[in-house]
């Protein structure tokens, strides 16, 4: 029953004098005011140091941004000018990256069912690195080359059979995954030996990636040296480890530092001289970067049961805790120190009985219908799962720093949500 933890704030996270919790220089409550809520505010800073610190772990250019954690033109320009690579998923993403000012050469493209326009653009604006997931993608890009474009330059994705002590649903690098080329079958092998032999290629390195939200620092060791074996007689210039580091959400969760995985890595891939050793964090430099503002506008308490409290966003805006059970905490942007005596369940206002937030959430005993009340390390796969469930307005993402709040992507309208139905 103790006050919010404090690390898991954002960097530039302080009290004001009247208890109030300031990020970035601007009061929360204050925030919620201007932009309304639900609304996400990130600490810019906070997602500048993480990367500086990733950068300063990997080295220069071997830190490649997953913008699939959170992507806007604001995010991805962030990114680059820290000097990260961007890993893109879908051809939407590209064009948000490139929208954004960041050059192709700089876009790592993956996906496990890549089509063909998105192989295409891919080649024409002249990405950086294409991830080749399957058989069916190298004979697509082999077409291509064949039709005049220039030979593709590629990692080949290489499923390396550990497992990541994680959620099923976030788990890729064991046998049983829709991503890439097993080395326990040959296909890993067959499919570097075609690349190699075939004049539709650039083969620059492998790439692998064992999961998300990982705390086990030796899941990535045991990754790093299964590639490295296998990588070994190829003499390839680039080897991407993928990301995945896990993130603390709630009390008593610790997470793993930068530079544990980048010595974790270093060592198990000591062996691959001259080989360049890059890696893709995503949640790890935005998770806990941001704060979810919501307004309370039930208390139900249901004796003997438990208290719900339902606010104005729910599961359209951060669907981890219905996808894998997530757990968050709940805390009042008013009172930021105050004592958690109160045990709630903190619900969304769609109509879905799952739809929940915090399972188990804690605040003060005076909580009230209008109060402000917010879920932190929200940064990574909120805002970028979020949907339009029951046809609910998508929030907008505020970026605050040196005092000031930046409106970086606006609130959706009705307008909006009406743009692409066409009757």
């Amino acid at each position: 029953m103790t006050p919010l933890p404090r690390y898991l704030l954002p960097d530039t996270a302080a009290t004001a004098a009247d208890g109030g919790l300031m990020v970035g220089g601007c009061r929360l409550t204050d925030l919620a005011s201007e932009f309304g809520t639900p609304l996400f505010v990130y600490d810019e800073q906070h997602i500048r140091h993480r990367a500086r610190a990733a950068v300063s772990a990997f080295g220069d250019g071997n830190v490649i941004y997953a913008a699939k954690a959170f992507l806007c033109k604001a995010m991805a320009r962030l990114a680059h000018e820290e000097g990260l690579r961007l890993d893109v998923a879908s051809g939407g993403e590209m064009e948000v990256a490139l929208a954004a000012g960041v050059p192709p050469s700089k876009l790592v493209f993956h996906g496990n069912n890549k089509s063909v326009s998105e192989l295409a653009v891919a080649l024409e604006r002249g990405v950086g690195r294409i991830v080749v997931d399957s058989f069916d993608e190298i004979d697509r890009i082999e077409a291509l080359v064949g039709k005049g474009h220039d030979p593709a330059p590629v990692l080949l994705r290489i499923t390396p059979g550990v497992e990541a002590h994680t959620h099923e649903f976030i788990a890729t690098g064991q046998e049983d995954t829709k991503f890439g080329f097993a080395i326990s079958s040959g296909a890993a092998d067959e499919a570097v030996k075609h690349v190699l032999e075939s004049g539709a290629f650039a083969l620059h390195g492998l790439h692998a990636h064992i999961g998300s939200q990982v705390f086990r620092i030796e899941s990535f060791a045991e990754a790093g040296r299964v590639i490295a074996r296998f990588a070994g007689p190829y003499s390839l210039p680039e080897l991407v480890l993928g990301g995945g580091l896990g993130v603390a959400y709630v009390e008593g969760e610790r997470s793993p530092a930068l530079s544990e995985w980048a010595s974790a890595i270093g060592q198990a891939t000591i062996d691959l001289v001259g080989t360049r050793i890059a890696v893709e964090p995503g949640r790890a430099l935005v998770a806990s970067a941001a704060i979810t503002l919501y307004t309370v506008g039930t208390i139900k308490d249901l004796p003997g049961v438990r208290t719900y409290v339902a606010v104005d966003g729910g599961m359209s805006d951060n669907p981890r805790p219905v996808l894998y059970g997530s757990g968050y905490e709940t805390f009042l942007p008013r009172a930021v120190g105050a004592e958690r005596t109160r045990e709630i369940r903190l619900v969304g206002k769609h109509c879905e009985s799952g739809d929940l937030l915090v399972r188990t959430g804690l605040v003060p005993p005076d909580l009230k219908v209008g109060d402000v009340i917010a879920t932190p390390v929200t940064g990574a796969y909120g805002h970028s799962m979020g949907s339009n469930y029951n046809k609910i307005l998508r929030p907008p993402v505020v970026f605050v720093a040196d005092g000031r709040a930046r409106l970086v992507v606006r609130r959706e309208t009705l307008d909006d949500l009406l743009a692409t139905d066409i009757g």
